[in-house]
Formats: C-alpha cells, sequence, structure tokens
C-alpha cells in the first residue's frame, strides 16, 4: 500500500545555530556533552501534564475511529520556554503531544518513536496512533509518539500580518510579507532547531532515556538535526523521502524539487498512460501524449494548472493515484472545455470520472481535488476584486511552512540570482515553471544553519528513497546517505512515491524493522530495491535511471525530458494566466 505525506509538495523540508553557550553552538561542543533540556527547562521539567483523550482536527471520522482503537491512545499539551536559548526569560508556549501505549513491559521493550510527517508545518499529532496501526510488529516493542510541532495545529500556532503594499511589483509584495512576519515575537521562535528540544524535552517529560524516531520528508531534516545535536539521546532513526542533509539549508532541495516533478511526469506518468491506452486513449507514445498536452495548453493556462495542482501532483506522491493524475491528463486533452473556470473543472471532472477502472479511492479523491481546485478559482477572483481597490488591506496568513524553510540556513538574497533560477526552470522544467515564482526566503534574513553532524557521536540510521520521488528529489537523498556518518540507504528504483515506510516488500520494510528491533544495519552501505507495479499492472516496468549496486544512476534531465522540453519550447506563446501566489494554487505544491 503507497501512502503519500505532503512534505511538501507537495509537497514536501529548517534548522539554527545556536547562539548561547548551554546549547552547545558548535559540533565540537556537541560531541563533549549534549544539551541537557531538563536543567534548561528548569520548573518546566516537573510540569504536571493532564493527559485526555485525543481530538483530531481535520481527519476523517472513521480514521479516527481506527485511532482510539490504538492501546494506551492519549493526548496532552506540554508547556515548553518559547526560547530554548534563553529559557529563563518566563515565555512559554504549548505543545501539543499524543501517547500510545502498545509496547509490551519487558526487556523487549524498546522505548518510544516519535514520528513527524513532513511540512514544514505537517501536524503529527495523529501519528503516534497511525504508526502503531501501520507497523504493529514493531508497536509490540515501542510506544509511538505524535505531536504537533510549535507553530502547527493544536500547538501554539504562527500567524503573520501584513499590509498590502499599494504595488504590482512582487518584489515589494513579497517584501512586506516577510517584514510584516517577523514583526510577531513568535516567529523567530518557529524553527527546527527549537522544535529538535521540543522533541527532547518530550523524551525528558516521558521519562525516556533516549527516544527513536521515524521521519517522512521535511521530517528527515528535523530527525538530522536532532539527532546532530543530541546524538547520545538518539537510539533508532529512519529518514523517509529525505530532504537535501548534505547542505546547511534547505535551498538545494527547493531548487531541486521542479526538476523531479517534471522528471516524474515525463519518465514515469506519462509511459503509464501509453501502456494503458484501453483506460485512456491517448495512444501509446508518451512523447505524442507530451505533444497534446502542450498543444491543449499544457500548464500555461490556468485549467492545465489547476489540474496539474490538484490531481497531478498529488498521484505523484502517492501513486496509487496515477490512475486519477491519468485521467486528469486525459480529459485535459481531449474535452474542449467551455464557460467560466469554475464550469470547465465541471466539464473536465466529468470526463475523468467516466474513465474505466477507476477505484473508489480513486473517486474520493477526485471529489477532495475538484474541491481543492474550485476553492482556488474562487481565491484568483477574490485576488482579481481586490487589485481594483485602492485601499490597503491587512493580510494573515499561516507563516509557519515560510518561517521554518527560510530561518533554518540563509538562502541566496540575490535577487538577480533568482530572476536567472526562474529563466532557466521555464527551459528546464517547463512543466513546472509556470507555478514557479522567486520563495519568500530571497527576503527573510537569518543566521541559523543545520548543525555539522560528529563523526564520533552521530548514530546509526536508516534512509529511505524513492528513484522518482517528486517532492525530495533521490540525489538529495543519496547526498543525505553519502554525508551523514553511519547511514544506510534502501534505494526503490522504479518507484515515485513520497513516504515509503511500510512498503509492504521485503526487500524495503525487512531491514527497517529489523533495524528497528535490534540497531543491525544493512552491511552494505546501498541497498536496492525493486518497486511495486502501478495500479492496474502485474509487472513493474523499467524507467528513468538504473539500478547499480544498490544506487539508482539517473539523470535530473533525462534524453526523454530533454526532448518534452523541446517540445514546449517550440510551443512556447505568451506566459501564464496567473502565478503560483495569485490563483489560489500552493506555492510549492
Amino acid at each position: 500500500m503507497r501512502k503519500y505525506f505532503r512534505g511538501g509538495i507537495a509537497a514536501v523540508t529548517g534548522a539554527l545555530i545556536a547562539t548561547s553557550i548551554v546549547l552547545t553552538p558548535t559540533a565540537s561542543a556537541a560531541a563533549k556533552q549534549d544539551p541537557d533540556t531538563q536543567a534548561l527547562a528548569g520548573a518546566l521539567a516537573t510540569q504536571e501534564v493532564t493527559w485526555e483523550e485525543c481530538t483530531f482536527p481535520g481527519v476523517a471520522e472513521e480514521t479516527v475511529k481506527k485511532f482510539k482503537t490504538v492501546k494506551g491512545l492519549a493526548c496532552a499539551t506540554i508547556q515548553v520556554p518559547r526560547d530554548w536559548h534563553n529559557p529563563a526569560d518566563g515565555n512559554t508556549i504549548g505543545v501539543r503531544v499524543s501517547k500510545t501505549e502498545t509496547a509490551y513491559k519487558g526487556t523487549s521493550r524498546q522505548g518510544i518513536a516519535l514520528v513527524n510527517p513532513g511540512g514544514p508545518g505537517g501536524s503529527g499529532l495523529p501519528w503516534g496512533a497511525a504508526m502503531a496501526l501501520r507497523a504493529p510488529v514493531l508497536a509490540g516493542q515501542y510506544d509511538f509518539i505524535g505531536f504537533d510541532p510549535r507553530g502547527v495545529g493544536l500547538s501554539s500556532p504562527l500567524t503573520c500580518s501584513y499590509t498590502v503594499p499599494n504595488s504590482t511589483d512582487v518584489n515589494v509584495l513579497n517584501k512586506a510579507k516577510v517584514d510584516g512576519c517577523l514583526e510577531n515575537p513568535l516567529t523567530k521562535f518557529i524553527t527546527t532547531e527549537q522544535t529538535a528540544y521540543d522533541m527532547d524535552f518530550i523524551r525528558v517529560v516521558l521519562g525516556e532515556k533516549k527516544m527513536s524516531y521515524i521521519g517522512y520528508s521535511y521530517g528527515t531534516w528535523l530527525g538530522t538535526w536532532y539527532a546532530a545535536t543530541f546524538p547520545s539521546k538518539a537510539h533508532r532513526f529512519l529518514l523517509d523521502s529525505a530532504v537535501d542533509a548534505s547542505q546547511t539549508t534547505l535551498e538545494n532541495t527547493w531548487d531541486l524539487q521542479p526538476r523531479t516533478r517534471d522528471r516524474q511526469f515525463q519518465e514515469a506518468l506519462l509511459p503509464y498512460m501509453a501502456r494503458n491506452d484501453a483506460e485512456y486513449g491517448q495512444g501509446t507514445d508518451p512523447m505524442e501524449i507530451r505533444r497534446n498536452w502542450e498543444k491543449a495548453g499544457g500548464t500555461r493556462e490556468f485549467v492545465g494548472q489547476l489540474f496539474v495542482a490538484w490531481f497531478v501532483i498529488p498521484a505523484m506522491y502517492d501513486t496509487s493515484q496515477y490512475p486519477t493524475a491519468a485521467a486528469a491528463v486525459s480529459a485535459v486533452i481531449s474535452t474542449p472545455a467551455t464557460g467560466t473556470d469554475a464550469e470547465k473543472v465541471e466539464q473536465l471532472v466529468s470526463k475523468m470520472l467516466a474513465t474505466k477502472g477507476l477505484t473508489d479511492e480513486n473517486k474520493a479523491f477526485i471529489a477532495k481535488a475538484k474541491a481543492n481546485a474550485l476553492a482556488a478559482i474562487a481565491k484568483k477572483e477574490r485576488v482579481a476584486v481586490k487589485t481594483t481597490t485602492a485601499a490597503a488591506e491587512v493580510e494573515t496568513w499561516d507563516a509557519t511552512f515560510e518561517a521554518i524553510r527560510c530561518q533554518d540556513g540563509q538562502w541566496n538574497q540575490n535577487l538577480h540570482y533568482w530572476n536567472y533560477w526562474l529563466a532557466d526552470l521555464t527551459v528546464n522544467a517547463p512543466f513546472i515553471a509556470p507555478f514557479m515564482s522567486t520563495p519568500l526566503c530571497a527576503y527573510w534574513p537569518t543566521k541559523n544553519a543545520m548543525p555539522k553532524p560528529d563523526k564520533k557521536t552521530f548514530p546509526r540510521l536508516l534512509v529511505a528513497q524513492s528513484e522518482l520521488d517528486a517532492a525530495t528529489a533521490y540525489e538529495g537523498g543519496l547526498a543525505t546517505a553519502k554525508a551523514l556518518p553511519n547511514a544506510k540507504l534502501i534505494s526503490v528504483d522504479n518507484e515515485g512515491s513520497h513516504g515509503l515506510f511500510p512498503y509492504n516488500t521485503d526487500c524495503v520494510d525487512d531491514p527497517i524493522v529489523f533495524f528497528f528491533q535490534t540497531g543491525a544495519t544493512p552491511r552494505k552501505q546501498f541497498t536496492g530495491c525493486q518497486a511495486l507495479p502501478l495500479p492496474g499492472e502485474d509487472k513493474t516496468f523499467d524507467v528513468g535511471g538504473k539500478l547499480t549496486n544498490g544506487k539508482v544512476k539517473i539523470k535530473m534531465i533525462t534524453p526523454a525530458v530533454k526532448e518534452a522540453n523541446k517540445i514546449v519550447k517550440d510551443l512556447l506563446s505568451g506566459s501564464s494566466t496567473a502565478s503560483a501566489d495569485e490563483s489560489g494554487m500552493p506555492a510549492n505544491l
């Protein structure tokens, strides 16, 4: 069973240098002694924690019922210092935590394992119960712990406000947004470093000597940060669908993302459509399907952008939804939609639902995606109305995602660089280029950086990565596995899903389970595994690069992608009708 985690991206993702000597700001200091969060927290270490029945806002009722079958499930809000650099200032924030009690008592119990689903900004509160259900063998030895990181969900939230400037200059608008957020006194404390300290304090409050961890997507960055800061407290760690933690910022991870989405679209989704022409009716040549897609407007047209944002990109995170994405591409190519944008969505979705072989899960996904597309249209129309008014308005937005990724290390702040970056995407990643704009991080100053792991103390851990991951590129996961001391990589060839474990194949799951049970990692640094077949197929087809010695040899721009890019270049005329921010679609998908 494939599951998908928005890390991102679309999802898909922070970090900090300590400024106080008690927080061990250098790797050499960390090698001597881990920070003592119990001592730093002072009286908070003896707070009375009230455990109660859990609520999971936004989670389907049926899923919540399943969660509540997990033994010992309970939730509480733990107070932590707002600033671990200055915990004595008296300011605190609340972190909402869920615990389970599934581990059998006795010598086989391995302790607690915290779980983070990614983001930055993803709610992790349900993930204690979710992992207990997803990995019942491990649940017999671990009590899984979920939590909403600071700034997220039921923990203390971060919202920012700014006065919209009377300007159409994107640089003026972006800087106003960032400046407004920096005026919020909470903003500078919503970082990966501070969350890593929160995680260790959760360990303290729960009375555990060490903690294990499973992190997906951005959660791999968070896990790396914790392991580099508290190496003696890290027990068993899995980094699943890893960002590029070989870098001191998250910039490279997002720089790779547009290209990986182009790559999966051309290398995997279109060949899938071509192999299943009976269902999608677009012929048996992937390049001809791409040509027809671009002739229909592709992502240069707003409707194409809508269907890529809400139907295609999510299927790249969870390839069990490939039939949905293929139906969306086919509908855009073959159905001349007319009327308003909302009417066009209705017509195209009707065409999609007529596709043979869609499961109930696919149809439920289509219904949700349709609602998102219609909401994006409504937001675009509201933005258009606002631009006709002269009065300054105050906008309020959920800033956790941007605060974390921008404050975890300094991004390039040369705006000329970003102009060149966008121009390059137009040529080398034209499928996604219309969605892209200069990131807010280009205007966001910070002095933080991912701490460098100490080779002498950094714990053993596993990295799991799929070849065509569209949110956290395989190249980034490979770089992470090479850069982190004692890390071992499990590669899944011909797979695109984001978030692998449990994958339900022996090759992927057995070494992970064995590691969490015993601490033993695979003998070789690189383990190569084969992907499961895509929906409706009984075999796995070779796409992308070749698996050799446990690593996938793949190029960011393959010959097929080059040919597809040339098609777009030949057809390209004009510009997209709306930027991602203005359209109401997710800026980073």
